[in-house]
């Protein structure tokens, strides 16, 4: 299972470095059903793998002029504050069991699983359907992509995920940035919130098993090299339904387990 882990691990760097979106997605999974590591911890975990990676590939993307600092700033700093009041003030408060129903406990654990797969959900039906990226206007809309990248904040510090595949969008649709601008644009953000999001934990008295987390993020920067030289010859957003159909499957599987299986 270890050897799998590995695998997945290359996997979402490559994902990452292909579409800009989508390998926090597997970080998690990977982390609770593989690794066996509490979903709560499993979380700043996802934050620094999936940070690391995408500070390599946003080197990447820059020195090949697709990174967009201003429109990065405007999202990044509204979606900075909200992670860090999530993970500072809304995640500790929340108790360990929220309720039981005859025998069946809904705990933090449980929550947390669940509204992640919900995530993949959502992440799936919109990697899935088809839309135009084509930029119709120059305008940019500065207040939208803030209030946009506020709310993404809140799942990044909830669930360790990156939220790629909600700031393309809002890249594309609100800074009127083109795909492989948004792609770079949105790497850059997820490295800025996810490794600040990790240190404000470390501070907070985390422990890490670093070898493991060490280990993964290596195989994970591998991935978004390869990701990002296949992206030269492949347009990622052509892989997007395909790896959406996988994420559909993955977060029926995390429902079914934590639901019945367990």
């Amino acid at each position: 299972m270890e050897y799998i882990g590995y695998f997945i691990s290359i996997l979402i760097g490559v994902i990452l470095g292909l579409i800009g979106a989508g390998g926090s997605i597997l970080t998690l999974p990977m982390l609770v059903y593989i690794f066996h590591i509490n979903p709560f911890e499993a979380t700043s975990y996802s934050l620094f793998i999936v940070g690391i990676t995408a500070f390599f590939g946003v080197f990447n993307y820059y020195k090949l002029g697709y990174l967009k600092i201003k429109s990065a700033i405007f999202f990044a700093l509204p979606s900075l504050l909200s992670l860090l009041l999530t993970r500072h003030y809304i995640l500790p408060k929340l108790p360990l069991t929220f309720f039981s129903i005859n025998g069946f406990e809904v705990s933090k654990n449980f929550f947390i699983m669940i509204v992640f797969a919900i995530l993949m959900l959502m992440a799936a039906v919109s990697m899935i359907r088809k839309s135009s990226t084509e930029v119709t206007t120059t305008n940019v809309n500065y207040t939208k992509l803030g209030f946009f990248g506020f709310l993404i904040g809140f799942i990044t510090g909830f669930l360790g995920a990156g939220g790629g595949f909600l700031i393309i969008p809002a890249l594309l649709f609100f800074a009127k940035l083109p795909m492989k601008q948004a792609i770079g644009t949105s790497l850059f953000i997820i490295c800025i919130n996810s490794l600040i999001g990790f240190t404000g934990d470390l501070l907070g008295g985390l422990i890490i098993d670093y070898q493991l987390l060490l280990t993964i993020s290596v195989l994970a920067i591998l991935g978004i090299f390869i990701g990002t030289v296949i992206s030269k010859k492949i347009d990622g957003s052509k892989l997007k339904p395909a790896f959406g159909w996988f994420v559909l499957i993955m977060g029926i599987y995390i429902i079914t387990n934590e639901l019945f299986l367990k």
